[in-house]
């Protein structure tokens, strides 16, 4: 059989699940590190408890070359192992084709981590496809809700580690106890939680900078607003977009997606 013949029989097979995202939706591709609880355990001694700046500046550099890998992204945002990129509203790269935003985004994360660390690391990605603006601020919010919830987690687990708890016994004393008795717990212990770094408490946002006739570079914010004035911050990203998103690709008119 002829290799044209092959490729028109074989062809559907492969890309039987194919799909594209909608014109007008919005897109926000997440990713996360796999396995990084016991990566951080057992190659990479040494590391403050529970944050240590230096695997939030891998993430933050790895976040950093994403928004540049070849895809229009308006703003990254990055807590724990995960990474949240915001495209341009008209971003057509690869005609919106999911697996190649899957499997690209999700190869340069672990190519770009791996050579940060030395060492081999995996990245998963999915991407959110969101009918309107409200919708990616609730997105953002979300994210930044978890990083809050992970921070407190994490501080009271190693405060019980060092009062002498064993990793099972701090794991089953925080399995009943709601925000209000970990928040008591922490305070208890010698740290006020609204004391700790903005950046545990919220992540890090990266956002585009323009100055004079330079050529945009990307900044992370180390200090996120909260609450509503965290809406406004990725409301101010979007409109932002309005103008030519700093990426490479080109974009297709904004059609609002069917309710």
């Amino acid at each position: 059989m002829k290799s044209d013949d092959l490729s028109a029989r074989l062809r559907p097979f492969e890309t039987a699940g194919d799909r594209r995202v909608p014109p007008g939706f919005h897109m926000v591709a997440r990713l996360d590190g796999r396995g990084f609880s016991r990566l951080t355990k057992e190659r990479m001694p040494g590391l403050e408890r529970p944050f240590d700046v230096r695997v939030r500046d891998m993430m933050i550099d790895t976040c950093r070359h994403l928004m540049q890998c070849g895809f229009s992204v308006v703003y990254g945002y990055t807590q724990s192992d995960e990474i949240s990129l915001l495209f341009h509203p008209r971003e057509r790269a690869f005609g919106r084709l999911l697996r190649k935003y899957h499997s690209i985004l999700a190869g340069e994360a672990s190519a770009k981590f791996s050579l940060l660390l030395g060492e081999p690391v995996c990245f998963d990605c999915r991407v959110a496809e969101l009918p309107d603006v409200d919708r990616v601020v609730e997105y953002f919010r979300w994210r930044a809700d978890d990083a809050a919830r992970n921070c407190l987690g994490a501080h009271c687990y190693w405060a019980l580690r060092a009062a002498g708890r064993s990793e099972g016994e701090a794991t089953a004393a925080l399995a009943g106890l709601g925000p209000e008795g970990r928040h008591e717990l922490l305070f208890r212990s010698g740290t006020n939680f609204a004391d700790l770094p903005l950046w545990q408490r919220r992540g890090v946002g990266l956002v585009w900078v323009h100055i004079g006739d330079e050529r945009p570079r990307i900044s992370p914010d180390l200090a996120l607003p909260m609450r509503g004035d965290y809406d406004a911050y990725v409301r101010a990203r979007l409109a932002e977009s309005t103008r030519e998103a700093p990426g490479d690709t080109t974009h297709e008119p904004i059609v609002q997606p069917q309710r």
